[in-house]
């Protein structure tokens, strides 16, 4: 998304030829392969611990740290394995994106007009405030050591990127629409007249 607004805001004219339906395939697959092959990894690594103790995750989620905590064998190479793989998963997005967003706020500057400034960053600011929320609190989980947090901060922390980030997404790039923005406003005004009423 990040290089989508990049190639949207900083070439404009070459968008279409940049952006075909080919390359943002090839992109998906790239992304899906990185993921299912760093996935099968810690799958494969994990099913070789020896789980003698209770079957009972104190999580939300079957999650790899919970998970890996329960294992009766020596579980050193799969953590070091865990935060050497988080670092490709969070930290080469997060360069691409901040690589991106660069280039898109130097090109922001150089537009003469306030209004055209406010109106190309607005394309932006969505997109930006819910990666900002997501890998903030899944850099938190996975590659900060997890040895000060308590079990119920690693909980909310997880619970903030697996379900407050999709569920806050469409609000977030809702709130551009003209006519959402207007509704809202129709909404909160409405229920203040109800409420001053009472």
């Amino acid at each position: 998304m990040s290089y989508d607004r990049y190639v949207a805001i900083c070439n404009p004219l070459r968008y279409t030829s940049i952006m075909t339906s080919e390359y943002c395939v090839i992109l998906v697959f790239i992304c899906w392969l990185f993921g299912f092959t760093l996935t099968c990894s810690s799958v494969i690594t994990t099913s070789k611990l020896i789980f003698c103790g209770p079957n009972i995750i104190d999580h939300f989620i079957c999650d790899i740290l919970p998970l890996i905590e329960l294992a009766c064998s020596n579980i050193f190479n799969v953590q070091i394995q865990i935060y050497l793989l988080s670092i490709p998963v969070v930290i080469m997005p997060i360069i691409i994106i901040i690589a991106s967003y660069t280039n898109i706020i130097v090109t922001i500057l150089r537009i003469p007009s306030s209004s055209g400034r406010q109106k190309t960053f607005s394309t932006c600011s969505s997109h930006l405030i819910v990666v900002s929320i997501y890998y903030w609190t899944l850099f938190s989980v996975y590659v900060v050591p997890t040895k000060g947090l308590s079990s119920n901060t690693n909980k909310v922390l997880s619970l903030l990127y697996t379900m407050f980030t999709p569920v806050i997404n469409p609000f977030i790039y809702s709130l551009r629409n003209k006519d959402i923005m207007k509704a809202l406003k129709l909404f909160f005004l409405r229920g203040n007249k109800m409420i001053d009423f009472d």
